[in-house]
């Protein structure tokens, strides 16, 4: 659909700011306190009303963030540390919408986003301006995005054109289904993979048996977390992991060397996306549960 550009341009906004992570190696990670670890793997603060939160993080180049629009539209404007005139001069960016309907102004297209709809942005798109449908009940966009050596064509992603996949079973309490949104069978990007995983009613475990992939990094985002529950993330080597208690629209990062897997008080949403060296969805090194401590 055709809109006209919002007189809202990136360059008449004030610097955006970005919190820079640095991770930790899996020989620091092994003395570091509690405090320590959410720190450095916890990326918090996201979906603040009316704002634009960004988080970098040096691991593949990661960028971790969230726009909430109310009664004005956001743009996704370049945080000083980019040098670069807009955000996506270099970068491709996955947008999943885990709020009320939206949409997403790239160039002089309006893409209409419902609740779990997703939106592959292309390097070199610009300007990209997030709306709410409603200001009173508002889109809350989930962004991940990563470096392109490639332009690829901005895509809609509606929830009927994901890849569908049922895993686990009742027995074992992670019963779930995982939605591919952004992969190489549906949407070409340059390395950006990204989809999300609902899991059953009475099911709670999330990626057990568990598995690292060195060839990549990944992030998690919890949601659909009730208030009064939390998710008890594992992370670290299979030999010495440790664990992150995350609350609602939390986020934790995962280095290649690091098991990703958690067990919530509840059922629960994640979106999960990778970036590094390849796509292939099924390129990971399996951990048996018995080998973990």
């Amino acid at each position: 659909m055709d809109v006209q550009r919002s007189s809202i341009s990136p360059f008449q906004q004030e610097k955006t700011t970005m919190r820079i992570f640095n991770l930790p190696d899996p020989v620091r990670y092994k003395n570091m306190s509690t405090d320590e670890l959410r720190d450095a793997f916890i990326v918090d603060g996201l979906f603040q009303p009316a704002q634009l939160c960004l988080n970098y993080i040096d691991l593949d180049r990661t960028v971790v963030g969230s726009a909430v629009p109310t009664t004005d539209p956001i743009p996704l404007t370049a945080p000083e540390a980019f040098r670069a005139e807009f955000f996506t001069e270099r970068r491709e960016v996955g947008v999943l919408n885990i709020g009320k309907p939206g949409s997403v102004r790239v160039g002089n297209q309006r893409h209409s986003l419902g609740t779990l709809e997703a939106l592959y942005v292309g390097r070199g798109e610009n300007p990209v301006e997030f709306v709410s449908d409603d200001p009173r009940n508002p889109a809350e966009f989930y962004l991940l995005s990563y470096p392109a050596h490639a332009a690829y064509p901005t895509q809609r992603i509606p929830q009927e054109r994901a890849t569908r996949m049922q895993a686990g079973a009742k027995e074992t309490a992670n019963a779930r289904e995982i939605l591919r949104i952004i992969a190489p069978d549906q949407v070409q990007s340059c390395q950006l993979v990204m989809g999300f995983t609902q899991l059953a009613e009475g099911s709670v475990w999330n990626t057990m048996p568990p598995h690292t992939h060195m060839r990549r990094s990944e992030v998690y985002l919890y949601f659909d977390v009730m208030p009064e529950e939390r998710v008890v993330h594992l992370m670290g080597p299979a030999d010495e992991t440790r664990h992150l208690v995350l609350a609602n629209k939390q986020a934790v990062v995962s280095p290649g060397w690091s098991i990703h897997a958690g067990v919530g008080t509840r059922n629960y949403k994640f979106c999960w996306g990778m970036g590094g060296e390849n796509q292939v969805y099924t390129d990971m090194d399996g951990i048996a549960v018995s080998d973990l401590r």
